[in-house]
């Protein structure tokens, strides 16, 4: 395959899960980030800002959780031909399920408390969570990928 070849790149039976799969982590980690700078910064402005930035990335990566899951599912159902998935497989559709079932737990919960004083105690540890099974979910779609190589 020609890397250089849009038709060939978009085309892939895995292609569109590969490229639509940074989206929610990229977008749910720099607003995980964000919350985090919200909660150390003393002057209003700054911290409705980055609570506002926050809410923003965190909004955005629970929207691209369904296309990125479908994606997900129809790559194994063209490359695998709907196969019983076992192994690394199985371990990364069940870890990015809950990556994704968690974003949008936290995207719930920041959607409905409007200021970043309002949100419940459970939210940090919660989005450290999240951010920790989307690390996981990551690693495993690595060795899949062929991105990390074993030994």
């Amino acid at each position: 395959m020609n890397p250089f070849d849009p038709k060939s790149a978009l085309l892939a039976k895995h292609a569109q899960h590969v490229v639509l799969i940074h989206f929610p982590i990229a977008l749910f980690l720099a607003g995980a980030a964000f919350d985090i700078a919200t909660r150390w910064t003393r002057q209003a402005t700054n911290r409705a800002t980055l609570a506002a930035a926050a809410r923003l990335n965190i909004l955005a990566a629970a929207v691209f959780v369904l296309p990125t899951l479908a994606t997900g599912i129809a790559a194994w159902q063209w490359h695998l031909g709907g196969q019983r998935l076992k192994g690394l497989l199985l371990l990364h559709l069940g870890l990015g399920c809950t990556a994704g079932v968690l974003i949008c737990l936290v995207a719930a919960t920041h959607f409905r408390q409007r200021k970043a004083s309002a949100l419940p105690d459970y939210y940090l540890p919660l989005e450290i969570l999240t951010a920790g099974v989307i690390g996981l979910a990551a690693y495993v779609g690595g060795f899949l990928s062929g991105v990390n190589v074993a030994g």
